[in-house]
Order: structure tokens, then sequence, then C-alpha cells
């Protein structure tokens, strides 16, 4: 006992004279009034880390995280609304799957993610983290990149349309639609948000590249005769215009493509954004205007934007989108060509991915899955 009392120090007792004895004593007679120093910082750095697991579970970080999304069926219904309809051209019965490929992005202004959203990311290989500013621009609130992801959406459903049309051989006449002005646009009053220009100078205009070349014949500062219809008439106006940042003659405006087509085509999807379902859409136009299915019954997935052209090109989050495509069945992926880098190695097991730089290589790799199997030799492949 006398050596515990030593360890805990000396106690008065009620008396002066009163003998020794520990302030606080275990069972087995050793004192606790004073830890040993190993004990002590074991301790510590245990509160320390408890205080900075949950710090780590509420405080934001600058990143943003990706994750596999869900897919849908372009061929299918959401809440007994089909997602492509055709209205005023014949239709076939369709099988299988064309899914479209998504991913949830969690970050940005006002829903930054934390620091273990982070590091739980970094150790799962099905999920991918950046810094926010990759994926969201800087100020850009959330609504302002919902609304921005909407407008590409829409755009991207008009490309797949005009995309498929054209492949089957239909007209689909091209013209540059009026989207916005710029702050200080000298055509504001003039022009009007909608307007489709048909020609400046009394020649047709057909794409962007054809307008800014006739808009070059027009010294700044001068009008540009323009014809362009609107609310389904023609009308003539004088557009005034004025020097662009590189010395170019511009008119103020942000012009989009706008079409024609033989008919309706309605796409109908809900909670998601982004161009990047175009070449999936694309193929579930055609494969609903033509006889026989076009994934023979198989459920094939796949991503990428597409051109009014038929060009298909590279996306984001690719990895994820091949785990979401297994998960929901597909046992065929098709690729953008220029996002093979991020594909190879990160192909989920019992997925074959098959790469395609247009929308008439995808019809063509389709076509050879169904007479050769998605593990034909003759396949396009990332490599």
């Amino acid at each position: 006992m006398a050596g515990a009392t030593g360890a805990a120090g000396r106690a008065e007792g009620p008396g002066a004279d009163g003998p020794a004895v520990p302030a606080v004593t275990e069972r087995s007679g050793r004192s606790l009034g004073r830890l040993h120093p190993t004990t002590a910082m074991l301790m510590v750095s245990l509160l320390a880390l408890v205080l900075l697991l949950a710090a780590s579970s509420v405080l934001p970080v600058p990143y943003a995280v990706m994750s596999p999304g869900p897919a849908t069926n372009t061929l299918g219904e959401q809440q007994g609304t089909p997602l492509i309809a055709v209205k005023g051209a014949t239709t076939y019965p369709t099988s299988g799957g064309l899914d479209l490929t998504t991913v949830r992005i969690y970050g940005g202004e006002g829903r930054r993610v934390t620091l273990w959203q982070v590091v739980s990311g970094w150790l799962s290989p099905e999920v991918t983290v950046v810094r926010e500013e990759a994926m969201f621009p800087p100020g850009q609130t959330a609504e302002e990149t919902k609304e921005q992801n909407q407008q590409l959406m829409a755009s991207s459903q008009e490309s797949a349309t005009a995309a498929a049309l054209t492949a089957l051989g239909y007209s689909v006449p091209r013209h540059m639609q009026v989207l916005s002005f710029a702050e200080d646009s000298p055509s504001r009053g003039v022009l009007a948000e909608g307007d489709q220009v048909i020609s400046v100078g009394g020649t047709p205009v057909g794409g962007g590249d054809a307008l800014r070349a006739e808009l070059q014949k027009v010294t700044p500062g001068e009008k540009a005769r323009l014809v362009v219809r609107r609310a389904g008439r023609e009308v003539s106006l004088d557009v005034p215009t004025t020097t662009g940042s590189t010395g170019a003659t511009v008119m103020g405006v942000i012009v989009k493509p706008a079409f024609t087509f033989p008919f309706d085509v309605t796409i109908q999807i809900e909670n998601v954004g982004g161009p990047s379902a175009g070449t999936m859409f694309a193929l579930g136009i055609i494969d609903k205007l033509t006889p026989g299915s076009m994934t023979d019954g198989r459920t094939v997935a796949g991503t990428g934007t597409i051109t009014e052209d038929g060009v298909v090109g590279p996306i984001g989050g690719i990895r994820q989108k091949m785990v979401g495509a297994r998960e929901a069945g597909a046992s065929v992926f098709l690729a953008p060509a220029d996002n093979c880098p991020d594909v190879v190695g990160y192909v989920p097991e019992g997925l074959s991915v098959i790469r395609m730089a247009t929308l008439a290589e995808a019809r063509a790799a389709l076509e050879e899955v169904r007479s050769g199997g998605p593990d034909s030799t003759r396949l396009p492949r990332c490599s």
C-alpha cells in the first residue's frame, strides 16, 4: 500500500494526525489518480479521432462525388407514358432494351459533400472524386446547374431525332434559332427568342457556320437583312450589328440548331439532365420506326452525345455508367470512341463494351451482335 500511496500522492484525513490514504484506488490496489503517459496519449489520440470522424460527417469540402446512377430503357415507359412516342408515322413492336445510363453527382453550391463522403469515394472502385469546379462552375447555384442541364437535355433530344430521321432517309431541314441575347445586344427588340433564321442577305443559312459567314459580309454597325420564321410565318427584318470581341460582325445573339421534322417525335423523361443520352435516344427512335428488334431481345446500354449529323461524342462518368448498366442487367454497352482511355481496365464482369464514333457504327455493331453475339471478334473494342 505504501507504493500505491506514493504513486497517488498523499491525502489528509479528518484529523491532522490521521493516516495517509490513496485518493482513488482500484480493486487491484493501483491508484488511478494519475494516468500513465502512454495511456493518456492513447486516450487523447482516440478522442481526437472521434472528433475528426464527427467533423468529417458534417464539414463540407470542395469536391464532387460521382457514383453509378439508374439506367432507363428508351423503348419503355415512365409512369405509363412511352419514353419515345411517334405520331404521324408507322411504328413497329420492339423487344429487349436500349438503356440510357446516368451518374449520380453529389456536390455543388448549397449541397457540398463531406470529408467522409470524399474519403469513402476514394476507397470505392465504383466512385470517382473530382474537384468541385470540374463539375460546377464557381458561383453557379444548384438551380442554375439543373436548368442548364435541362436545356442540354432538350437540345440533345432534338439532335437525336434529327440524326435518327436523317439516318432513315427522311429530309430534315435545319435552321438556327435565337436562344437568348447578350447583355448589350444591338438586335434586342428586333429579333425575338425563338426566331428561326432562314436567310441572311438573301442567302439561305442552315447552320451556324453559314450564318456567321454571311454576317461577315456586313460591315459592323450596319444592318443585316434577315428572313426569319416567327409564329409560323416568314418575316423580313433589318437587324443591327456590332463588332464582336474578335473583330467579327455579330448581332449579339446566342443561337442553336432548330429542325423541321416530317412528323412528331416526342421524348418524355424526368429527373435526367445533360446531353449524354443523345445516342441512345437516336437508336430508340430508329428501333421504333423499323421492323424487327434492334437488340434481338437483349438489354443493350450505352451513352454518348450526338450531333444532328450522327457524330457520337464523349461524356463524363463512363465508369459509373458501365457499373449502372451491368447492375440493370445489360450485357452489351455502347461506348463513345473518345472515352476508350477511361474504359480500359474498368469494364465490369459480364459486360461486353463496344466502341462507336458515329450512329452508323452503333447500328452496324448491333447488327453484328444479332448475328455473331456480343463476343464476336468482328466488333470494335476499346484497347
